[in-house]
């Protein structure tokens, strides 16, 4: 699925329909208070839509819909067939919808339109569609006894899930959780980022078109320090999946110890590492990587490979050929099919960035290249690909999260200490390492302390395969794969006492 030009693109965000209401027990929502807040085109700064401010009485009245249906079966205890069904249909109306969700997607995010369209076009339906698929092939287990009795372990749905998701990849987040929490039979209360709530809104109205019961899917808009605090308190969630920012994640284990101890799931931050070690050949399919890997989504992405461990001898040759390959990378117009960079997520958010690139230059890292971004882009957000090289292990800039378009390579002699630098972190959420020998690789993927390693090619894997992060990346649920349905499930072991024919004596029943 591709976009022909850009008044395609142009021609359905002038007809879209954005939602204007959370939603609620299988309807739109306004907020009772009458509180609204702005979400804003990141390209231009102007006001994208108004959107309710969720308080308590709409969190409230989210997660008493949930639980409602939660309760009475409608969902939770519905046939895998019927679930699955449902999941299925959804994800055919969302491919069906894919390029009005996809405008929708980029005008909110800056993403540019073409990566929202492959998102959204193939990976999130394919979610939808592969936990529909999973539902009825999961099975428990019969524990080995004798024969005085049969033990089973049955896996069931937690409960209520509260789902609070990021802004970089908003419906793909949305997809990540919702398909194997709806998958086990939970019923969901979801907060998106408030500066992306569009897409949530609009997937909210295809599931009850799919066939999904009021009350088990609804969304709540609003702030992190409001919306997303209540439903971290709530009594009446029984888990919450998170990604964000580790410090957000701080958050959520205190309102869970503060509340009632309910299971948090967190994905958080990184400051993964793309190593290369010194028999690696620097061909373009490594350079586009380390490219992708460094500035893939403006670098607003949680396992950003800014972190580049080279040789020492070879940096500089490193260094001219990401540079050369920058010329063609430059920030653009998110609707224009041929834009490969969009702006930050806000202004608030492009200035947190270069101040991390104004420290990395007090520290002493070199600069090597400063894109350039088109005066007539100067409305919006905006930041252009910046090169550092020569960069020490302890440099904040080598240290801490940026999320912003920044590549540093760190120099270093000898695959001992490019592992040591690349474990240098309290993160540990990714990596990749390119080498031409697959001992060296396995050598360093099982020493790598981090949730996904990646060889020889940037990637975070796929459906079928979990990712989430060691340290202050993550715990220990999981987002994809088969691990991803667990966090929404609790175990339960039924023991059931027999009686053998001895028992019953000579003459008994056979």
């Amino acid at each position: 699925m591709t976009w022909s030009t850009l008044e395609d693109t142009r021609r359905i965000a002038a007809e879209l329909r954005l939602p204007s209401r959370a939603f609620i027990d299988g309807a739109p929502a306004a907020a009772r208070s009458g509180a609204l807040f702005e979400t804003l085109n990141p390209a231009t700064g102007a006001v994208l839509a108004t959107l309710p401010l969720s308080g308590a009485d709409e969190v409230d009245r989210a997660v008493a819909a949930a639980r409602r249906s939660f309760r009475d079966g409608v969902w939770s205890r519905a046939t895998p067939e019927r679930r699955k069904e449902v999941l299925l249909r959804l994800a055919g109306l969302i491919r069906a919808a894919a390029p009005r969700l996809a405008v929708m997607e980029s005008l909110e995010s800056g993403k540019p339109v073409s990566d929202c369209l492959k998102e959204i076009g193939g990976e999130v339906p394919d979610f939808f569609q592969w936990y529909g698929e999973a539902i009825d092939k999961s099975y428990g287990d019969v524990a080995p006894t004798g024969e005085a009795a049969c033990a089973l372990i049955m896996r069931e749905p937690i409960g209520v899930v509260g789902a609070v998701l990021p802004w970089n990849f908003p419906l793909l987040m949305a997809a990540w959780k919702l398909a194997p929490a709806l998958a086990t039979g939970c019923s969901v209360v979801v907060k998106p980022a408030e500066e992306t709530s569009l897409t949530t809104l609009a997937l909210a109205e295809l599931a009850i078109e799919a066939g999904l019961p009021e009350g088990v899917l609804n969304v709540v808009t609003g702030p992190g320090e409001t919306t997303g605090r209540l439903i971290g308190q709530h009594g009446d969630i029984d888990a919450v999946s998170f990604t964000g920012s580790t410090e957000v994640g701080r958050l959520f284990l205190q309102y869970a110890g503060s509340s009632n101890l309910k299971t948090v799931g967190l994905e958080m931050g990184g400051k993964s590492p793309f190593i290369v070690l010194d028999d690696a050949d620097l061909t373009p399919e490594l350079i586009d990587h380390a490219v992708t890997a460094a500035f893939w989504n403006a670098g607003q992405n949680c396992s950003a490979n800014m972190r580049q461990i080279v040789p020492r001898r070879l940096q500089d040759d490193y260094l001219a050929r990401i540079v050369d390959r920058l010329q063609s990378l430059a920030p653009g117009d998110p609707l224009d099919p041929a834009t490969e960079m969009g702006p930050m997520i806000s202004a608030g958010h492009r200035r947190r960035v270069m101040a991390h690139l104004e420290r990395g230059r007090a520290e002493g890292a070199r600069l090597v290249y400063t894109g350039r971004v088109d005066p007539a882009l100067a409305a919006g957000s905006f930041l252009a690909p910046v090169v550092f090289g020569d960069l020490a292990a302890g440099m904040s800039i080598a240290r801490e999260e940026i999320f912003g378009p920044v590549l540093g390579t760190l120099p270093v002699d000898g695959m001992d200490e490019a592992l040591a630098v690349a474990n240098g972190t309290e993160y540990g959420l990714h990596a990749t390492v390119f080498t031409r020998d697959i001992d060296r690789a396995l050598h360093f993927a099982r020493r790598l302390s981090c949730g996904t390693v990646a060889v020889n090619g940037f990637t975070e894997g796929d459906v079928k395969t979990p990712f989430g992060g060691w340290g202050k990346s993550g715990s220990l649920a999981r987002d994809k794969g088969r691990e991803a349905m667990a966090q929404y499930q609790q175990v339960k072991t039924i023991w059931i006492g027999l009686k053998t024919p001895a028992d019953r004596g000579a003459g008994g029943a056979a």
